[in-house]
């Protein structure tokens, strides 16, 4: 099997300063590589406009917190930001996390860790991001908003803006060991 070598960009620190250089080294690479799906993480929307705007014309999809994540009843991404993403081309992906849902509610109510809540605590040794990029992939798999027979790229971050892009094979949640972390495009090197 041939070799691949790649160059990866570790940021200095997490956090929203590094948005605009991991939507530009996630261009170049998408292009170089004929990779059409994108899927970014975004709470109040500002990222994932954004990334719509960058990538037009590509399958984008923005995931957002679920309804009622912080507050009950209250959608954190923006209105003026959806009406943005949309008008962009791209979709917009609102559901319960695929790494934790019913069983952070478990957690909170009986002080017990769960099986989910370790698999996410695992993927963040990489990062926050690392652990975002996974759950969006298999949340937009699991809507059938990604292909799941081809890469993807993800985009994610640690609190707000991105700082994270892997080169995702995607699964769906009942398939989640056949998920591959293929490729780090960019990453933090603190978490």
């Amino acid at each position: 099997m041939k070799s691949v070598e790649r160059k990866t960009v570790y940021f200095q620190a997490p956090g929203e300063q590094n948005t605009e250089s991991i939507l530009e080294l996630v261009k170049d690479y998408a292009q170089a590589e004929g990779i059409r799906d994108i899927v970014v993480a975004s709470t109040t929307g500002e990222t994932g406009v954004k990334a719509s705007r960058v990538f037009k014309g590509f399958n984008v999809v923005v995931v957002s917190h679920h309804v009622g994540f912080h507050e009950p009843g209250v959608w954190e991404l923006k209105e003026d930001n959806r009406k943005k993403i949309l008008e962009n081309g791209a979709k917009i992906l609102t559901a319960t996390h695929a790494l934790s849902g019913v069983e952070r509610a478990v957690r909170k109510k009986f002080g017990t860790v769960m099986l989910l809540e370790l698999v996410a605590h695992t993927l963040r040794l990489f990062g926050e991001g690392t652990k975002v990029c996974v759950e969006i992939t298999v949340m937009a798999a699991d809507a059938g908003l990604i292909p799941v027979d081809r890469d993807v790229i993800a985009i994610g971050g640690t609190g707000r803006g991105a700082d994270t892009a892997l080169v995702i094979r995607p699964a769906s949640a009942s398939r989640f060991f056949d998920l591959e972390i293929r490729e780090i495009i960019a990453k933090p090197r603190s978490i």
